[in-house]
């Protein structure tokens, strides 16, 4: 089990939103690297970046904020989503250093494109699925498409794309826990990885994370919970690594 912080970018600055609107932004870090080097110091192996400018404009907007934080924590492992819709872009970002990209919009209009992206670059390509009422968004959100979690993911079941990031949009941000029956639902429609993301507030979220039938799950995101400090993160590590060490 993986805990990814979150830094979503907007105009260069680290913030979090409520259920993916833009104009509920809350700045928590003017310096996104240095906010990177803190979630290394805690004992983070991952990060999870989002470049929210990006996903609207559907190409990088805060590429300058992601290059920071990549020569900043050069041993974290970086997963990087918001404005990937072409290979270029793919080409170019896991060039840099980036780990893992997720692509998602495209995932949706263009198929075709994550295949290809996942064949040229095996166990580094992540679609990411940000559904509202059941139903997945793209453009950051902005538009809802017709198609649900489940179809999407079973699209790319022979893919080799290395995961699913999975957010309940309806909690992002919101802080009201993760939705851990439609992430499971997800998880077990799939083979693919699934990785768990939107409205976890607490350590109550980790310990259930950490329950038996939570270990099909790669992970989980965690955003404001940390920012705001009702997440203590020494106590979260220590709690997944504690279920990762004891039997089966």
């Amino acid at each position: 089990m993986i805990l990814f912080p979150a830094i979503d970018l907007k105009e260069g600055r680290c913030v979090r939103l409520v259920q993916g609107d833009m104009s509920q932004a809350t700045v928590f870090n003017e310096d996104p690297a240095g906010q990177s080097e803190a979630f290394r110091d805690q004992g983070f192996a991952w990060l999870h970046i989002v470049d929210l400018d990006g996903a609207f404009a559907g190409r990088p907007v805060n590429a300058a904020a992601v290059d920071a934080i990549l020569a900043r924590v050069p041993t974290m492992s970086v997963q990087l989503g918001g404005g990937i819709r072409d290979m270029r872009t793919v080409d170019a970002w896991l060039a840099k250093g980036v780990h893992r990209v997720i692509i998602g919009t495209a995932a949706v209009r263009d198929p075709a494109f994550v295949r290809e992206a996942a064949r040229r670059h095996p166990g580094r390509i992540a679609v990411g699925i940000d559904a509202r009422d059941g139903r997945v968004a793209v453009e950051g959100w902005a538009r809802l498409s017709e198609m649900n979690a489940e179809d999407l993911g079973l699209a790319f079941e022979d893919a080799g794309v290395a995961a699913l990031v999975f957010t309940d949009i309806s909690r992002d941000g919101a802080m009201r826990g993760l939705n851990i029956e439609s992430t499971l639902k997800l998880a077990h429609t799939v083979s693919i990885p699934v990785i768990a993301s939107g409205g976890l507030a607490s350590i109550e979220d980790v310990r259930r994370l950490t329950q038996p039938d939570c270990a099909i799950l790669e992970g989980a995101i965690s955003g404001r919970a940390l920012y705001d400090g009702r997440l203590d993160p020494a106590e979260a590590l220590a709690l997944i690594a504690a279920r990762a060490a004891s039997p089966a």
